[in-house]
């Protein structure tokens, strides 16, 4: 399977990082948890969960489809952002990955059915990133925004121009 962004995802991409200017050295970063990305009133994530059922790894069952309605909120665009998640790659270079999408647990897009779009977030980062495995969680931050796009994993509703890559530590 391929896992290259299309042309035309690509310049959508390029179009929704189009932000306000980039963050200043000196702005302050904003620490993200996956819920924050989700407008709503109350605890979103379990009622996405609820609403798309829980599937554990050994279970045998047809995949459901990624929920088509996953509202986004803009009160992150363009800022500095950092967020914890794994790695799912999308484009590899010799010297490392280069497109990701950054997911909140592990085995998302690959193992089981895609969380919603307004959980998914297509990191695309100048310098190549070394991953040990897809089961570390790592933190991204960057400058942050709204960009529908398309890939053949799943729809994302997230964009994030990464300044820094590195492991989680809590």
């Amino acid at each position: 399977m391929q896992n290259a962004l299309t042309r035309r995802h690509a310049l959508a991409l390029l179009a929704a990082l189009a932000l306000p200017l980039p963050a200043r050295a000196d702005e302050e970063v904003i620490e993200l948890e996956w819920d924050d990305l989700i407008p709503h009133d109350g605890n979103a994530l379990e009622q996405a969960a609820e609403d798309l059922g829980v599937i554990s790894h050994d279970q045998i069952s047809t995949m459901p489809d990624q929920p088509d309605f996953a509202p986004t909120t803009d009160a992150y665009n363009g800022k500095l952002v950092k967020i914890p998640g794994f790695v799912v790659p999308l484009e590899y270079l010799s010297t490392g990955v280069t497109t990701f999408i950054l997911v909140p647990y592990v085995g998302a897009c690959i193992h089981v059915p895609p969380p919603p779009a307004n959980q998914l977030v297509l990191v695309t980062t100048e310098e190549p990133q070394e991953f040990s495995g897809l089961f570390e969680p790592v933190w991204v931050t960057g400058v942050f925004g709204t960009a529908a796009t398309a890939t053949d994993l799943a729809d994302i509703g997230y964009a994030l121009s990464a300044d820094k890559v590195e492991p989680y530590e809590g």
